[in-house]
Formats: C-alpha cells, sequence, structure tokens
C-alpha cells in the first residue's frame, strides 16, 4: 500500500468513528433529556402519555441535531 492509500484508510476510519460517537452521544442525551422531561416517577413499564411523551420529544430532538449538525458542515465545507 502506498502512503496515500494508507492516509485515505487512516481518514476513512476516523470518520466512521465519528459518525460511531457522535450516535452513541445522541442516543445518551436524546435519554437523558426526554427521559427527565417525560418519565417524571419511573417504574417497570411507561404509561402511554410516557410513550407519547418521550416519542416526540425523541423527534423533536433529532430534528434540531440535524439540523445543527448539517449547518455545521455547511459552514466546514465553506470555509477556505
Amino acid at each position: 500500500m502506498d502512503s496515500e492509500s494508507v492516509k485515505s484508510e487512516v481518514i476513512k476510519q476516523i470518520r466512521a468513528q465519528y459518525a460511531i460517537d457522535n450516535a452513541k452521544q445522541l442516543i445518551d442525551k436524546v435519554n437523558e433529556h426526554c427521559f427527565e422531561k417525560c418519565v417524571p416517577k419511573p417504574g417497570a413499564s411507561l404509561s402511554s402519555s410516557e410513550q407519547t411523551c418521550f416519542t416526540q420529544c425523541m423527534e423533536k430532538y433529532m430534528a434540531a441535531w440535524n439540523q445543527v449538525s448539517t449547518t455545521f458542515i455547511r459552514r466546514l465545507q465553506q470555509e477556505p
């Protein structure tokens, strides 16, 4: 393997790890934020209203996360 191939492979691996880390962070934040908001008294299972709240909270949080990520990537791409 030449040095460019090695460099390209390393960059690909770093990007993949970064994507995995971002996904883990998103899941942790959604669980932390939405669980605290929607489940005031944890029990053996979630009530229907808790499930609805959690689902809606998760969808909003992920939409916001996607918007921030898209904007951030666009700004990075515009930099010289």
